[in-house]
C-alpha cells in the first residue's frame, strides 16, 4: 500500500500503524461487499484496534471509507509508475495504463473490485492513476502525439473506457485479458488521433507483468 514518509517517533509509528489497519480493513469491507454500513464496532475488530482508537483518526465511516478509496487508487497509480519508469511515448504510456490494469485483475483483485465500484466519481481524482493519465495526455497534445484538443475530456473518456475493461476481467475471467486490453486501448489511441497502424504497434509492444 502506498507510504508516506517514516513517523519520527514510536507514538507517531503506532498511530501510522493504527490509521492503516483502520483503512486496510475498510478496503477490505469495499473490495467483498461494498456495504459502508458496516459498524464502526465491527470496522475497528477487523483492524484489531480499540473501539475508541477510530476517532482519533477519523470523525465518520463516511471520511474512513473515502480514505480507502483514495489508498486504493494511489497504490494503482504507484504500480502502474513502477512499470512503465524510463517510457516517454504518450502513447505507449496510455496503452501500458490499460494492459497492466487488466493484469492486476488477477494480481490486485482488491484493488480492482474496488477501482471497479468506487472508480467512477475519481476520474477526475488528484490522486491515483488520473493525474498522471492528465500528465500524459497533456503532454501528448503539447507534442502533436495526440491531436485531441482537451485533455480533461480526454481523461473521461479514457477513464470510462479502463473502468470498463476492469469491469470486464473482473465479470469475464474466461476472456483473454490481454487482448481485450490491447484492442481496448488501441481504440482509445485512435480516438486521440494516433494513426491506425501506430495504435495498433504500440498496443502490442513486450509488456513486463506488475509485481
Amino acid at each position: 500500500m502506498p507510504t508516506s514518509a517514516p513517523p519520527k517517533n514510536r507514538f507517531e509509528r503506532r498511530r501510522a500503524e493504527t490509521r492503516q489497519a483502520l483503512v486496510r480493513a475498510a478496503r477490505q469491507i469495499l473490495a467483498e461487499t461494498g456495504d459502508t454500513s458496516a459498524s464502526i464496532q465491527a470496522i475497528a475488530e477487523r483492524a484489531d484496534v480499540g473501539f475508541g482508537s477510530f476517532y482519533n483518526h477519523f470523525e465518520s465511516k463516511t471520511e474512513l471509507f473515502d480514505a480507502a478509496v483514495t489508498d486504493a487508487l494511489e497504490e494503482f497509480g504507484q504500480v502502474i509508475d513502477t512499470r512503465v519508469e524510463g517510457v516517454d511515448d504518450p502513447a505507449e504510456l496510455v496503452a501500458a495504463g490499460f494492459r497492466l490494469t487488466a493484469r492486476m485483475a488477477d494480481s490486485h483483485p482488491e484493488l480492482m473490485r474496488i477501482l471497479r465500484d468506487r472508480g467512477l466519481s475519481h476520474i477526475h481524482s488528484d490522486t491515483g492513476l488520473s493525474p498522471r493519465a492528465l500528465r500524459d495526455l497533456e503532454i501528448g497534445i503539447a507534442s502533436g502525439r495526440f491531436t485531441c484538443g482537451n485533455a480533461t475530456t480526454a481523461l473521461s473518456a479514457l477513464g470510462g473506457t479502463l473502468l470498463s475493461l476492469v469491469a470486464l476481467r473482473l465479470d469475464r475471467p474466461d476472456l483473454d485479458g490481454d487482448e481485450a486490453a490491447s484492442d481496448l486501448a488501441e481504440m482509445v489511441l485512435r480516438m486521440l488521433g494516433v494513426p491506425p497502424d501506430d495504435a495498433h504497434e504500440v498496443t502490442r509492444r513486450p509488456l513486463l507483468d506488475p509485481a
